[in-house]
């Protein structure tokens, strides 16, 4: 893997290319800001050839640096090469042998609440533009699943902390993407897929690390972004506040609008009732219309199953 050095200028490199595509759908001020609001991603990176979990580490990192009178630097990135207990929801296993992306990205939380719920809608937004830069048709599930083709090649996890020394608010978002790695657990065998099996190629980690980097750049600077336009448009009644450009990205990338679903806080074990998806509430809730009874419910947490 790259140093730190090397991870920041290969992703800057990455972002400038990408300026040309962004400057299609956004003002030139708009481009400049949001790249400027998501700099910190990637200010440092920690690289692991083996770990138990990230999530833990990275929570260990940030009271180590507050107990040596430091802030542990928002954007720090923890990576492994193999993750020996990683887990997801609800203590999952998850699977991260050699040959896929396993991180854990430490951002300091300066956001409002109404803006903190969106984080987990940005992270998958970063993955899914990350993948589909290598020419796969990646498509969100809410909240931030990836997948192609229907199967599942990518997992996100946030979590907020606060640090035991200053009391310190942080966001850890953790990932698994299925890289170069092509075994997987029996059970897991029809709903998983990697990307080299996809494409039939093996893909250079460092650089496709460097590149998710930059799109966490953007999506997270879009989020910033987006909080200090409505703050600036918030006249007190709520009303013609800008469109959030985070959800309409997600949007467009999502096929989660539209289906029919099971929904339920844990979907696998209890799923809860049927229903439509009818679109994405302002502050990244998820509008549902009950199969059973019509009702319009909107949901924060939880997780779908595809029906059709």
């Amino acid at each position: 893997m790259l140093d730190s050095l090397s991870f920041q200028a290969v992703r800057q490199l990455i972002s400038a290319e990408e300026i040309p595509s962004r400057l299609a759908h956004y003002p030139a001020e708009v481009v400049q800001a949001v790249y400027r609001y998501g700099a910190p991603v990637g200010s440092a990176i920690q690289h692991l050839s083996q770990a138990e979990r990230l999530m833990p580490l990275a929570r260990q990192r940030i009271n180590e640096y507050e107990a040596r009178g430091q802030s542990c630097p928002s954007g720090m990135v923890f990576l492994a090469d193999e993750l020996t207990d990683g887990r997801g929801r609800f203590q999952r296993s998850w699977h991260a042998p050699p040959g896929g992306l396993w991180l854990t990205l430490v951002m300091a939380n300066t956001l409002l609440p109404e803006s903190l719920r969106l984080y987990p809608l940005a992270a998958g937004l970063a993955c899914c533009e990350a993948v589909r830069s290598y020419g796969l048709e990646a498509h969100l599930k809410w909240v931030n699943d990836v997948q192609v083709a229907g199967r599942k090649i990518c997992g996100v996890l946030c979590e907020s902390f606060t640090s035991a020394t200053f009391a310190e608010e942080y966001v850890l978002v953790g990932v698994g993407l299925n890289v170069n790695n092509l075994v997987f657990p029996a059970e897991l065998g029809a709903t998983a897929v990697s990307m080299r099996e996809m494409l039939g190629r093996d893909i250079e980690l460092a650089a496709f690390a460097a590149r998710l980097l930059a799109k966490f750049s953007w999506s997270f600077g879009l989020l910033c972004h987006d909080e200090i336009q409505r703050l600036a448009a918030d006249d007190g009644s709520g009303a013609n506040l800008p469109e959030s450009l985070l959800l309409a990205a997600w949007r467009e990338l999502s096929d989660t609008i539209g289906r029919r679903v099971w929904f339920g806080f844990d979907v696998q074990q209890k799923p809860q009732y049927q229903a439509e998806v009818l679109g994405l509430a302002p502050d990244g809730g998820l509008v549902l219309r009950h199969l059973a009874s019509g009702v319009e419910i909107v949901e924060h947490s939880g997780e779908l199953r595809y029906i059709d």
